[in-house]
């Protein structure tokens, strides 16, 4: 498996974008999922990864730089890659791609009946926090954050 910085509007981009929303759509109703369109992954300050397994794109994570911390969006895994540790080697790079640009916070929205995904952010050292980015505080959300690393840009 291989992890790179993909354009989310290629064709798998979009495929996996796609999938991630299915995926939330079937556990959510529409105005409880709060995702990124592939078209806003391919704004300026995003990265859009995407994992690879001999060529084919297994799963994808995106990280937004948000000034004073990094923003995880759109973790996804294709349900034939699921328990073979590619949403973890996702994080991490996101984790990597954050503490390159200078993020040492990272914080994430989710959901409480994501259990899997809660789980896994949980096991890799993120924490329940407030509401943050506009986001509403609903009771189906959950906010996370993990400290990083030093902070080398406090705002901006």
């Amino acid at each position: 498996m291989n992890i790179r910085t993909e354009p989310p509007l290629s064709a798998d981009g979009r495929r996996l974008v796609e999938r991630s929303e299915a995926a939330l759509l079937a556990v959510y109703p529409p105005e409880e999922c709060f995702s990124f369109t592939a078209e806003e992954l391919a704004e300026k300050g995003t990265q859009f990864l995407v994992a690879r397994n001999d060529g084919e794109a297994i799963g994808c994570i995106a990280l937004v730089d948000q000034g004073a911390y990094g923003e995880i969006k759109r973790l996804y895994v294709a349900e034939t890659a699921r328990g073979s540790g590619v949403a973890r080697a996702l994080i991490e790079a996101a984790e990597a791609a954050a503490r390159d640009i200078g993020l040492g916070l990272l914080k994430l929205e989710t959901g409480h009946a994501l259990h899997e995904a809660v789980s896994l952010y949980r096991a890799m050292g993120y924490r329940e926090t407030e509401a943050f980015g506009g986001y509403p505080d609903i009771t189906s959300n959950l906010f996370m954050e993990k400290e990083i690393g030093v902070r080398v840009r406090l705002s901006g």
